[in-house]
């Protein structure tokens, strides 16, 4: 019996030391959904590098399905990981960030979100994000 505890206490601490929705420097995230608004209705695909425990950097692409003025959206991005200084669990995250890039058509794209993170296994999570331009889908931790 004490050898099933300890089994299942390491299962339960490995599960969820890896579902962690930001783990700071070194984390890796691919995410792929759907931009609701903004731009235009489109699908929407970026990576997140953490830089520290706070911030991480990315790029990304969307591709509109709707707008007959853009068709596409290539970008940069930043955020501020709130999760761990809002003492959040761990498989949630809270990040305000934005994004700068280039709009067909020669403009500048500008985007200020609030986005958050929910892991619901160690690998696979949902992703939601509120600004000027919002968006919905998964994140893969890599």
């Amino acid at each position: 019996m004490k050898k099933f505890i300890v089994t299942i206490a390491i299962l339960f601490f490995s599960f969820n030391l890896y579902s962690q929705s930001y783990i700071g420097k070194g984390d890796a995230k691919i995410n792929a959904g759907f931009d609701i608004y903004g731009y235009g209705s489109g699908i929407k695909v970026f990576l997140d590098y953490g830089l520290t425990d706070l911030f991480s950097i990315g790029t990304g692409a969307s591709y509109y399905l709707s707008n007959d003025d853009t068709d596409y959206y290539i970008f940069g991005r930043t955020a501020v990981h709130l999760g761990e200084l809002l003492d959040l669990p761990e498989k949630v995250d809270i990040y305000p960030g934005i994004e700068l890039g280039y709009l067909e058509g020669n403009d500048v794209g500008f985007t200020a979100f609030v986005g958050v993170r929910y892991f619901i296994t160690n690998k696979i999570g949902a992703y939601l994000e509120l600004g000027n331009n919002g968006g919905v889908g998964i994140s893969i931790n890599l």
